[in-house]
């Protein structure tokens, strides 16, 4: 299940180059993004993977819920609805350097993931910054990344944070950190 429709006035507009596969890294609102900030020491909390094209890009990501009725799992998302104000205090995108079938390959790694549930210890779901991780690696390009050892109450484990992602080699900033859209009206 997608999220509500933002109101549209314009689509959003990403930086030159932005391809499907790219990845699109936001700092969130919720408390959990003050969590992830806290222990990463990044300037992310989230991050999503491109598809679609320009005027019509939409994000893949695994998150908790951010929207009535919707369960916390893979889902696909407007990048206006990823990226407002809402949900977003600033977002960046990063270019994967791939060839066009490896990219084509990790859009449909990601998607067969939607339903997944979101979980960040079970081995049963999956969470951002691995669905994005895994969609690449299992076409073909290992973005070169470690994990963090974390011991954490209820959860210790080794996890892949955002900051560690977005500085992986295989990836560059096609811009610098924008913020966010103003929030959008209610949802249609």
């Amino acid at each position: 299940m997608s999220a509500p429709s933002s109101a549209r006035a314009e689509p959003a507009v990403l930086p030159a180059g932005a391809q499907a596969g790219d990845l699109i890294f936001r700092t969130g609102t919720e408390d959990l993004s003050a969590v992830v900030l806290a222990i990463d020491g990044g300037p992310f909390s989230h991050v999503g993977m491109l598809t679609g094209h320009p005027g019509d890009w939409r994000v893949l990501h695994a998150t908790p819920s951010e929207a009535p009725g919707r369960r916390d799992s893979v889902v696909m998302d407007p990048l206006e609805y990823f990226i407002d104000r809402v949900r977003s205090r600033q977002h960046a995108v990063y270019h994967v350097h791939a060839n066009d079938r490896q990219r084509s390959q990790a859009v449909s790694n990601a998607i067969s993931k939607l339903g997944t549930p979101f979980a960040v210890a079970d081995p049963a779901g999956i969470y951002c910054t691995v669905l994005v991780w895994e969609a690449w690696k299992h076409a073909g390009l290992d973005l070169e990344v470690g994990f963090t050892a974390l011991n954490l109450p209820l959860l210790p484990g080794n996890y892949l944070l955002p900051g560690t992602l977005a500085a992986s080699r295989r990836l560059t900033a096609l811009s610098p950190v924008d913020t966010p859209q103003p929030p959008s009206a209610a949802p249609l």
